[in-house]
């Protein structure tokens, strides 16, 4: 039985073509890379049915992976995680189908995992023995993490002000990392100095191909949880951009094996008003984003000044009719509370500007009473420690608790 029914690798640019048995980065053009899968075979052999006795992890979408021997596959588990229905939070924003993709339930409790997994399993397949990576955080922790397991060497460089938990993953992991006084352009920056002085395998955001396809499992998932049914609107906090483009990918090949039918969800891509670089490029209706200096937000995870695919992101939410939009971190940090208060989810800065997203499109009439509506969680609270700031009363031993009246939602 085949194991994957991967083609081969395309440029959406210059429409090169490459093998996938062989270690690529980016095109000789200087596009990203995407992959490709042998439809015809695919829709013969493969059918919604054959998921049911899977595994619960993304692994079981295989078929539509590029790992082409099941012995190369690095796996903790990752994928499957929740879709989970937010009625309080829902009623509280007068969105009634609301819906949330906790991805703070995969190892190293992020999205950023899914991508570690295939990227490591295919690296390991085409015969990478050293990779290296700049990182805001939980990239680098995830890759380091899954290389570890996989035997494979990492140099990982990271803004100083990164999430310390994440550069503990990191240095537990037995990586090479540095940190840098800068941010993630500055980090790049290096990494691509590293690489070319040690012939490192470069795996910093979309120079090579396979990240994108575990991020796609995100929309894989989306489509099976809600029976093959398309929900109208999906956001996603964008900071590199693999995820937002990774599931429109997904669905968009869902729609070529006839799985799904109908017009894909309105994307949305969320920033904050720190780092909007693709909010700027959308509003002007340009087709790549410029520079953002000087960026800065709480949300560490979409600090990205300049990305790489950006061009893929912003055509994702052309062809879907979508937006994107960028939320303050004040904002951002008061819908985490609420979140927490009203449905009990521990959401990470990040996630929590995509529930302001909602919350601030629900009142434009830009989101319509009665949509279904997916907000990404791409991250467990639990890491950022630093961004939650409270005052917490202190009792001296034989201290009574005086009982306050409880909170109104």
């Amino acid at each position: 039985m085949t194991y994957s029914y991967v083609s081969h690798l395309y440029c959406p640019k210059c429409e090169a073509v490459y093998d996938t048995k062989q270690q690529h980065q980016l095109c000789t053009c200087g596009s990203p890379l995407l992959v490709d899968y042998d439809w015809d075979k695919l829709k013969a052999a493969w059918k919604p049915e054959d998921l049911l006795k899977r595994e619960p992890s993304l692994w079981r979408y295989h078929e539509l992976l590029p790992v082409e021997n099941e012995t190369n596959v690095v796996s903790q588990g990752e994928g499957m995680t929740p879709l989970i229905k937010m009625p309080t939070l829902g009623q509280d924003m007068d969105v009634v189908n609301l819906y949330m993709k906790d991805e703070g339930l995969v190892p190293t409790g992020t999205f950023k995992a899914r991508g570690a997994a295939v990227g490591i399993s295919k690296a390991k397949e085409v015969g990478v023995k050293e990779f290296a990576m700049p990182t805001n955080g939980n990239a680098g922790a995830a890759w380091a993490l899954y290389g570890a397991k996989a035997g494979i060497r990492s140099t990982i460089v990271m803004p100083k002000d990164a999430p310390k938990i994440t550069r503990n993953e990191v240095a537990l992991s037995g990586a090479n990392l540095y940190l840098v006084n800068g941010l993630i352009s500055d980090a790049g920056k290096i990494v691509g100095q590293a690489v070319k002085d040690f012939g490192l395998y470069d795996v910093s955001t979309l120079k090579e191909p396979y990240r994108i396809e575990g991020k796609k499992t995100m929309g894989l998932e989306i489509a099976e949880q809600m029976n093959w049914k398309m929900p109208d609107v999906i956001l996603y906090p964008t900071g590199g951009g693999v995820g937002l483009i990774g599931i429109y990918k997904a669905l968009n090949e869902l729609k070529k094996l006839g799985w799904v039918e109908g017009d894909l969800p309105r994307l949305v891509a969320v920033q904050a008003t720190g780092c909007a670089p693709i909010v700027k490029a959308w509003q002007e209706g340009k087709h790549e984003s410029e520079f953002w200096a000087n960026s800065s937000t709480q949300a560490f995870g979409i600090n990205v000044p300049k990305a790489l695919g950006d061009f893929l992101v912003l055509d994702a939410i052309y062809k879907t009719q979508g937006c994107a939009i960028a939320i303050d971190d004040q904002t951002m940090l008061d819908e985490q509370e609420k979140v927490a208060r009203l449905e009990g989810s521990f959401v990470c800065p990040e996630g929590a500007a995509v529930f302001a997203a909602i919350r601030q499109l629900q009142k434009e009439g830009w989101i319509k009473n009665g949509e279904t509506v997916v907000a990404l969680n791409t991250g467990a609270g639990i890491k950022y420690p630093d961004t939650v700031s409270i005052d917490v009363p202190t009792l001296e031993i034989g201290d009574s608790i005086k009982k306050e009246p409880a909170a109104k939602n």
